[in-house]
């Protein structure tokens, strides 16, 4: 078994507005430097021994934080960036409603067919982090793990690690700057935690889900 504390990044300049991220690079905003100094702080008492992170701005630099708490170096892992959004990147919530209104439906309700237009499919998503799954049981076995990612291959890993239908994506809360803890094996995985952002205080802000 190993233990995985996934952890979704802080708050980023575009995660406020509704703006799609997607491989798209916007930095923390001053509330998410701010949260990502207090989840440093909270994960200190799981005593993870290494720390992954995807290579974009908005998880590198929350992974700063963890790094310098918890004196461990960041490793970078391409399997843990955010879903290409495609052509939707760049868009607010409310443009992608009046552009792509049906596949806009499918991805809240039908996640799994939805492919973006010059970007990925959620099955792309899951093959990724289903790699980096075997790959941590592998490599950090009997050990605890942090993964710093986006909300989807968060939901994906959660998803798949608890072998779940693909369908099953949006029933995993994922607020900016929170953590989940899934005690991974093929056999008999458990999610220990999931979304935890009580540490936050005023600095709580709820994620929007749609993106």
């Amino acid at each position: 078994m190993v233990r995985i504390i996934f952890v979704r990044h802080a708050e980023s300049l575009w995660n406020p507005i509704g703006r799609y991220q997607g491989r798209l690079d916007p930095e923390l905003s001053e509330r998410g430097h701010n949260q990502a100094r207090l989840i440093a702080n909270a994960l200190k008492k799981y005593n993870p021994t290494a720390l992954y992170s995807s290579p974009l701005k908005r998880t590198y630099q929350t992974a700063e934080y963890i790094s310098k708490e918890l004196n461990l170096p960041i490793i970078k892992n391409e399997d843990i960036i955010e879903i290409d959004h495609g052509d939707w990147s760049g868009l607010l919530v409310e443009e992608v409603k009046e552009k792509y209104p049906e596949m806009f439906r499918q991805w809240l309700f039908e996640p799994h067919l939805v492919k973006f237009p010059n970007g990925e499919s959620l099955e792309d998503v899951f093959n990724r982090v289903k790699k980096f799954l075997k790959y941590a049981l592998e490599k950090h076995k009997n050990e605890t793990i942090v993964v710093v990612s986006h909300t989807v291959p968060i939901r994906a890993s959660l998803t798949a690690g608890l072998n779940l239908d693909m369908d099953k994506f949006w029933i995993f809360g994922c607020d900016n700057a929170s953590y989940s803890i899934l005690d991974y094996d093929t056999v008999r995985p458990i999610l220990y935690k999931l979304n935890n952002t009580y540490y936050l205080g005023e600095y709580f802000i709820p994620a929007l889900d749609a993106l």
